[in-house]
């Protein structure tokens, strides 16, 4: 529930583009969803050397996809804050582990989901943009350090999602199809759900 608001404080002092911290509702609404991935991690990973690098991820899952709802934009030194301390407490959690199988992998992971995602916005730049490529990383990497069933189940799950909310917006807006859609929260959507539904 701390973590939170300081982590938007910091946001807001980073990228004062962003206009500032969100209005109070916002911030309690992600003061809520935070500490309730918190406590869901908690018993997926238990109290497992991973297990920081885990809340670390749901921690900026949600501030990202506040973002990327508001201003359809995932900012670079957030998605690559993400990406690099990612690695190194995944590299923690192998070390004590010991699991370096797993780092490998998640690096192979973050990698190849890349890759994935750069092909599909180059093919269609209109429907997936290149912070959502940029994401692809970090959360490859994250979903690779549990398994290689993660990352395709992750991958694919993002644009099934980001397809659901799309449907929702358009029906909630009754409107025709916006200019942009946000698929950042998608992506996370999906790789929080398989890390917590797949063992």
């Amino acid at each position: 529930m701390l973590l939170s608001p300081l982590t938007e404080f910091l946001v807001a002092r980073i990228l004062p583009r962003l206009g500032g911290l969100p209005p109070a509702g916002i911030r309690i609404t992600t003061a809520v969803i935070t500490a309730l991935l918190f406590a869901l991690l908690a018993l997926r990973f238990g109290l497992g050397p991973e297990l920081p690098a885990f809340l670390f991820l749901a921690l900026f899952a949600v501030q990202l996809s506040r973002i990327d709802f508001i201003h359809h934009l995932l900012p670079n030194p957030l998605v690559l804050a993400l990406l690099a301390a990612g690695f190194v407490l995944l590299g923690a959690a192998a070390a004590i582990a010991p699991d370096w199988p797993g780092l490998l992998r998640a690096a192979a992971g973050g990698a190849i989901l890349f890759v994935a995602y750069l092909i599909l916005g180059l093919i269609s730049p209109r429907s997936l943009g290149m912070g959502d490529v940029k994401l692809a990383a970090p959360l490859g990497m994250y979903l690779g350090y549990l398994g290689w069933g993660q990352v395709l189940y992750g991958g694919l799950l993002g644009f099934v999602v980001g397809g659901v909310l799309t449907v929702l917006m358009l029906r909630l807006r009754s409107a025709e199809k916006p200019a942009e859609t946000a698929h950042g929260p998608a992506m996370f959507a999906a790789a929080l759900g398989v890390l917590l539904a797949f063992p």
